[in-house]
Order: structure tokens, then sequence, then C-alpha cells
């Protein structure tokens, strides 16, 4: 069980703040953006963007790029004020904003260049992550602590929503044979359809 005490949201969202600015000033930034945007050709979840409604990349990618960035700016604040503490610094995020985060640490490379020469770490372990993001929960408050308003409702969804989003998601995947969130499909590549199962 994890006793360590949460940094005060103001504290967390002030330290997020001097975090994100380091890194937009930083000289990868710019290509840590656009090598982001690229990465959803390489993998996407059924059950992270989809849940946006009517989602599209080229105008979704921006802003959950945005959003991304100050989650990991955020876990950072989190991880530091708390001397370490990986479990405290897993903060509870909306399923597309998780996504887009695997994304932005997906570019490895680059990421552990950049946040080596400014002396921060992100924070993220599939172990730790905790689902179940709520309107006005300890990550909203240290995210207005850092004074960027109240989470864009398009891609902060709240866990009951993202519950019945995913049964929406559900049976459309179903339909075409896909089951299982994206874990298992029936479909047959030969013709393009489920297979046809044979009765008794």
């Amino acid at each position: 069980m994890n006793n360590t005490t949460r940094p005060a949201p103001a504290d967390v969202g002030r330290r997020a703040t001097e975090i994100l600015d380091l890194i937009e000033a930083s000289e990868e930034y710019g290509r840590l953006a656009e090598s982001t945007r690229l990465y959803p050709d390489c993998w996407a979840t059924f059950t992270g963007y989809p849940i946006v409604a009517s989602f599209d990349l080229s105008r979704d990618a921006g802003p959950l790029f945005v959003e991304a960035m100050r989650v990991l700016a955020l876990k950072a604040a989190v991880f530091e004020l708390t001397h370490g503490d990986e479990r405290t610094a897993e903060l509870m995020v909306s399923a597309p904003v998780d996504e887009m985060v695997h994304a932005v640490l997906a570019q490895y490379t680059l990421c552990v260049r950049m946040t080596a020469r400014l002396g921060i770490q992100f924070v993220h372990m599939t172990d730790q992550e905790r689902f179940g993001w709520q309107p006005g929960d300890y990550t909203q408050q240290c995210y207005q602590g850092a004074g960027w308003g109240v989470p864009d409702p398009r891609y902060w969804i709240g866990k009951d929503e993202t519950g019945r989003r995913l049964g929406v998601l559900r049976e459309r995947y179903a339909s075409i044979g896909i089951m299982d969130d994206g874990r298992r499909h029936d479909i047959d590549f030969a013709t393009g359809r489920p297979e046809l199962v044979a009765a008794g």
C-alpha cells in the first residue's frame, strides 16, 4: 500500500508549469511534436482515441498532444515533489489522453535525450497505471493549479461516460467480427468478412 502524501495541487501545478515551459523551449520539442503525430499510423488502440466523439486524427492530434504533454509535466512534477514515488506520480488520466501519452513516449530516444538534458524525468509504467479518471479529482485539481483551466471535455471523458462509450464501440466492433476490445477477431482475410462457423 502506498502511504505517500500527495503534494498540494497548487505546488504540483506550479512545478508542472515550469517543467512544461522547459520542454517547450527545448530544441527537441518541435521534432517530438511532429514525430508523435506520425505514431498512430504505426499503432493505436480500440479503446483510447475511438471514445472521442467523431474522432479525426487530422483535427484531434494537435490538441491531444497538448494534453499529453501537460499530463507528462504533471506526473514529472509529482514524481519530483514526492522524491521519486512512482505510484503517486501515476495520475488518473482519461483514456484518449493516455493513448497520446503512449505516442509521445514511443519517441524513446528523443524523450531520453531531452529529459536528461533538462534534468527532469517522464513517468509512465503500465504496472502502475490506474484508470477511472473523474472530473474534479486530484489530477484535475493539479491541472487547474497549473493555470490550464478546466480539462477539455472532448478528450477528458469521465469513468462512467467512458464505460458507456466503450459499450457502444464493442457492439460496433462485434458486428464486424472484432471482440475483446480488439484483442481477438474472426476476420477471414481471404474474404474480408468474419468467418462463418458451421452450426452443430
